[in-house]
């Protein structure tokens, strides 16, 4: 039988034991009230019948006026009408009898008081007929009552002792099972694949017990099949790590050395053998280079290390192991998805590169150092040539000496950037902090490019209160910066426009701004604007720069623990944005 059958009939028992129930204690209630309307609606009217007709003859003398004659007739009326017991009928009868001497006007007083007596006597008879079988009513309703409230208390201790059986038997046939499997399944996660379920039945647990007991053996055959493919496999990785010629350390969840290949051995003079199975902590100890691969944060900033007879620099990677979790926690297998088994450390010889990145740095320091001589130079002998004491030149020639003057401008400017990025790579940056007023170097930044602006017909606009807090920062490195914002804003701007210098105070910071309103700069460009030699594509209007104005930028303002970004939209223009630190 199926487990939906059996639980459909188990709710439909159920179903049947509280409608029996419950229809026991609707007959019986119905009785109980049947039986208490019978006593209310017979015997109590004969006796309010009989109260009021002895009530009319207390009150009124003989002989009775016509008006109390034809009420006391509506009640007798009513009396006759209202006949239920044994012995009621006669004394009705003889009331009646009675009530019409009573009534008769030929009748003497003599047989009225007569007929009075006898009409009291046949109403305190009426009483006692109604009040014996209202008490003999009320005793059997009793009784009635008494029997259905045995009748009700064994039904209800019947269905009760039926539900709490069905209670305590009926979901132990649908836990059993489900408790079974998932010891099972724990078992399963502990690789015991050995694990056998075994329900009787036709029911839809034995089916899952069958599916159960063919995935713990199909299982079962995977793990022997594959257990010597996984140590083969672990041999040849490890074979793999050992001809890398990084140095490579792994680390389990333990923090115990899981493996150490030959480079990592001899850059940490570490025997591989001994070390590994080993706790670094206890190793660190006794190592400070491997203390100091092992604690290090910032894994973004070369290591100095003294290796193959001269100081090697190297570059850290930290690595975690993610394995899929198949422990069993708290009861509940699979917690999540994946966990972490240990971290590799790899450290990369870039020694070499790091060689080539110097010698490339100090080549373009000592180039940019040996032109800037002559261009200068040069840009002297262009302004002695527009002297009119030296000679009059026509107008193109003067052409001609006005673009040798601007392009001897940018090779300075690109070798002054070129001088600046060489202090920045070779760490030889020397800053001089000074307080200074913010607005201070806003102001010396727009008397540096005004001469430009002016040539372009291009207004400059200071929003700025008096008053700032004060900056603690390099003056000239600043102002060269915010220099480098609005030389790019005038080249990148129409004639008779507009570049907004904004000088505002925002948190615990001064935040520097520079907008333009040119066409702007596309979005996929924006993240590289601050790399070096990186230039946004010119539809050829524009003379280019070098493409390291930005970066130098990023640098000067990042030395002095500040922050730069941008913001552009096609169309809208561009804000070029820094902010530094409040002095304390």
């Amino acid at each position: 039988m199926k487990i939906k059958t059996k639980l459909r009939l188990g709710f439909g028992f159920l179903f049947l034991v509280v409608l029996f129930f419950g229809s026991m204690s609707l007959y019986y209630m119905n009785k109980i009230s049947v039986s208490s309307k019978v006593i209310l609606k017979d015997n109590y009217k004969s006796i309010r019948f009989t109260g009021e007709m002895r009530t009319i003859l207390d009150d009124f003398q003989l002989p009775l006026p016509e008006p109390v004659i034809r009420k006391f007739r509506a009640f007798l009326a009513e009396e006759q009408k209202n006949v239920t017991e044994k012995g009621e009928g006669q004394a009705v009868l003889a009331l009646t009898n009675a009530f019409k001497r009573l009534s008769d006007p030929l009748t003497d007083m003599r047989e009225k008081e007569q007929a009075l007596q006898q009409a009291r006597q046949q109403l305190r008879l009426i009483d006692q007929f109604n009040m014996g079988a209202i008490v003999r009513k009320n005793d059997a309703a009793q009784r009635g009552v008494e029997q259905a409230a045995s009748y009700l208390i064994f039904t209800a201790s019947m269905c009760f002792l039926i539900l709490f059986s069905f209670i305590v038997n009926f979901p132990g046939f649908v836990a059993n099972p489900l408790r079974e499997l998932s010891e099972a399944i724990k078992e399963i996660s502990r690789k015991n694949y050995k694990q056998h379920l075994d329900f009787k039945g036709t029911d839809e647990f034995a089916e899952l017990a069958d599916a159960f007991n063919a995935m713990a053996l199909q299982l079962n055959h995977w793990e022997n099949s594959n257990l010597a493919k996984l140590q083969s496999e672990k041999l040849r990785i490890e074979a793999i790590i050992e001809q890398m010629h990084d140095a490579i350390i792994g680390l389990n969840e333990k923090k115990e050395i899981l493996f150490l290949n030959k480079e990592a051995g001899q850059l940490l003079q570490l025997n591989q053998q001994e070390t590994v199975g080993m706790d670094a902590a206890a190793l660190m100890e006794k190592n400070d280079l491997l203390r100091g691969i092992l604690q290090i944060e910032n894994t973004d900033k070369p290591m100095k290390i003294y290796a193959d007879n001269k100081e090697s620099y190297f570059q850290l990677e930290r690595r975690v192991i993610m394995v899929q979790n198949l422990d069993d926690q708290s009861g509940q297998v699979l917690t999540q998805t994946g966990k972490a088994a240990g971290e590799v450390y790899i450290l990369k010889n870039i020694t070499r590169y790091k060689e080539l990145d110097e010698a490339k740095t100090n080549f373009i320091a000592t180039v940019s150092h040996e032109l800037k001589t002559p261009i200068s130079s040069l840009k002297m002998s262009l302004k002695l040539l527009e002297d009119d004491r030296v000679g009059q030149m026509n107008t193109e020639q003067g052409e001609l000496v006005q673009h040798m003057k601007d392009d001897c401008g940018r090779l300075l400017k690109i070798t002054s950037e070129l001088l600046n990025l060489a202090q920045v790579e070779t760490g030889k940056l020397q800053l001089n902090f000074v307080r200074t007023d913010p607005r201070k170097i806003a102001i010396y930044a727009m008397d540096s490019v005004r001469f430009q602006a002016e040539q372009k017909s291009i207004e400059l606009e200071l929003i700025s209160r008096n008053h700032l807090p004060e900056v603690n920062v390099d003056t000239e490195k600043t102002a060269w910066v915010l220099v480098n914002f609005l030389s790019n804003a005038l080249r990148y701007s129409t004639e008779n426009s507009k570049v907004v210098i904004q000088v505002i105070e925002s948190g615990h910071e001064i935040e520097f701004s520079v907008r333009d309103f040119g066409k702007g700069i596309e979005e996929q460009y924006l993240e590289r604007l601050f790399d070096r030699y990186f230039q946004v594509p010119t539809d050829g209007q524009n003379k280019s720069g070098s493409g390291l104005g930005l970066a130098i930028s990023r640098d000067f303002i990042a030395a002095e623990n500040g922050r730069i970004w941008v913001e552009s939209a096609l169309g809208e223009g561009s804000r070029f944005c820094f902010a530094l630190p409040l002095a304390d």
